[in-house]
């Protein structure tokens, strides 16, 4: 259950701190005083998506943290053990925290240790069950019918077994329809790729090859200029009378014999002595690479030919040079995969089969449990109907199964909710015959009754008794106080009817200071319940009738 909640510059919420106990605590105030405010709040501390505009305008940060008492939920224990986040000193509480920067940026704590923002919903799906406002609009969406149905009959491991089998199959079948697509290359098209990859093998250009080509014939085509321009700069270096080398030498000598003069002289000493190293030694490896130049023109001839075939089949398949190795072997996979297609086929269209084969074992027990569930669903809503006001009133769930049709993760069932408010009618589509106001009754009614096999230790109605009134208010607060004997109930209501079934009643409201609207949120007293109460009644005037109604309403709820 929750204990605990603690929010802090939340949307218009600058500080509201609350105890909760076991039983029904009903949320009251004016509206928009920001009671659906406290839910949303909560929402995040559950992993409901975050951002910058749920900081309180001027702050830097939201920040909201809840303590729960998990004592004997067992789910959530093994849950916190397996994520090593148990609370040492004392297993049975777990504290969340969450804090949403100005910024939009998100962080969750829990047990004070950091935690992504998905294990925070996992969970909240074990910790809490919301009911929304618009629960009954959802009524209209076939797949929210489905689901309706299949979280009443909690049949969870065999909805996963179908979930499974289907996309199983649907991986299996793709898998063929591509192996097919590659198979059913015309004989003609897979002929050409075969002389096409036939033409790169011939070649049998390597990595690199290209590179070296290409050096080599610029080497070749400029070896007569490289001989020649290489011979004059080794003769002027070394060879000639006057040659570089020489005239260094003699200036080596003057200025050696300018350093035993001066030692000022002898920073230009040592740079000539090196300057005649470097003449030496370029010119022993101009000599070394002339030595190396060869007049080939028949290599020559070769080299500019395979360079030819070269850029010749790259133009021809619209690529570089340099990529024709890496064409040819995509190509020569694509072939390979075309060739090899055949014996594929067969075996995976038998895995397809097995697949199907599958499905079917798994959907057949789906749909029979659906059946039994849509029974008891329909009796149990009806039950409730009478309750609120509307004793001749039908709700039958009607599960229409078609093994013919394509295998789907939901299996083979269409599930429609169908609907007669007067007797001898014969139920029709919800959609199609239910008012606004019976919508709601039909919406609390199947929530109440899902909620008997909710697996969690809070349920939130967030205004769900919208449209009703009078003595079926009353009994929806009677729902919702017999719902509390077995788990922690938080409601938001506008009815006083329904207030008054409460164990608790927390009020909202709005306050305006220093050009700021703020909420605050406080737990009543008995006195301070008559008093809501009794405005929730009477409105602006509240008078000593409406003040001794709002007390007999009280007593009452007490006994019941």
């Amino acid at each position: 259950m929750l204990v605990h909640l603690d929010i802090r510059d939340f949307a218009i919420v600058d500080a509201v701190s609350l105890d909760f106990e076991v039983g029904l605590t009903v949320l009251t105030g004016e509206t928009g005083a920001g009671k659906s405010i406290l839910i949303d709040a909560i929402g995040l501390l559950l992993g409901d998506r975050a951002d910058s505009g749920l900081v309180r305008t001027g702050a830097q940060q939201a920040d909201i943290a809840g303590q729960w008492n998990i004592d004997g939920d067992q789910r959530a224990q093994a849950w916190l053990e397996q994520q090593a986040m148990t609370d040492s000193d004392d297993p049975a509480t777990l504290n969340l925290r969450r804090v949403v920067t100005a910024d939009g940026r998100s962080r969750a704590f829990i047990n004070g240790r950091p935690a992504p923002i998905s294990a925070l919903r996992d969970l909240g799906e074990m910790l809490i069950e919301i009911h929304g406002q618009h629960a009954h609009q959802l009524l209209r969406k076939s797949g929210h019918q489905r689901q309706l149905l299949d979280d009443f009959g909690d049949f969870d491991d065999v909805l996963r077994a179908v979930a499974d089998a289907a996309r199983h199959l649907a991986e299996m079948r793709g898998k063929l329809d591509a192996i097919q697509s590659r198979r059913s290359t015309d004989p003609a098209q897979l002929e050409y790729l075969r002389h096409q990859l036939e033409e790169l093998e011939q070649l049998q250009l390597t990595e690199g090859e290209l590179d070296q080509l290409e050096q080599e014939h610029q080497r070749l085509s400029h070896a007569d200029s490289l001989l020649s321009n290489g011979a004059r700069a080794l003769a002027g270096l070394s060879e000639d009378e006057d040659a570089v080398s020489q005239r260094l030498s003699s200036i080596a000598a003057l200025v050696a014999q300018l350093r035993e003069v001066s030692e000022d002289f002898s920073e230009a000493a040592s740079l000539v002595e090196q300057a005649q190293i470097n003449a030496d030694e370029a010119a022993n490896s101009l000599r070394h690479a002339l030595d190396h130049i060869e007049v080939d023109p028949e290599r020559l001839q070769e080299i500019e030919q395979r360079l030819s075939s070269i850029h010749d089949l790259a133009r021809k398949h619209r690529v570089r040079a340099e990529e024709l190795p890496a064409f040819a072997e995509r190509l020569r996979n694509e072939v390979a995969e075309a060739e090899a297609a055949g014996g594929d086929v067969a075996e995976l269209q038998q895995a397809v089969q097995r697949a199907e084969e599958a499905y079917r074992k798994a959907a057949v027990p789906l749909s029979k449990q659906r059946a039994k569930a849509a029974q008891q669903l329909g009796d149990a809503v009806r039950e409730k109907l009478a309750e609120l006001a509307m004793p001749d009133a039908r709700l039958e769930v009607a599960v229409r199964t078609d093994v013919g049709r394509s295998p789907s993760i939901h299996g083979d069932d269409d599930v429609e909710l169908q609907f007669s408010a007067n007797p001898g009618q014969t139920p029709r589509p919800l959609t199609r015959v239910a008012s606004g106001g019976e919508l709601s009754r039909i919406s609390l009614a199947l929530q109440t009754a899902l909620s008997a096999r909710a697996n969690v230790g809070v349920m939130i109605f967030d205004e769900v008794d919208v449209g009703v009134g009078g003595a079926t208010a009353e009994v929806v607060g009677r729902l919702l106080r017999h719902l509390s004997q077995r788990c922690q109930v938080l409601c938001v209501t506008h009815l006083p009817q329904v207030a008054a079934q409460g164990h608790q009643q927390i009020t909202i409201r709005k306050r305006a200071e220093q050009e700021q609207t703020r909420v605050e949120a406080r737990m009543l007293s008995r006195d301070d319940r008559r008093d809501e109460l009794a405005r929730m009644l009477g409105g602006i005037d509240v008078t000593q009738q409406t003040l001794k109604l709002a007390d007999e309403m009280l007593n009452a709820s007490a006994e019941f």
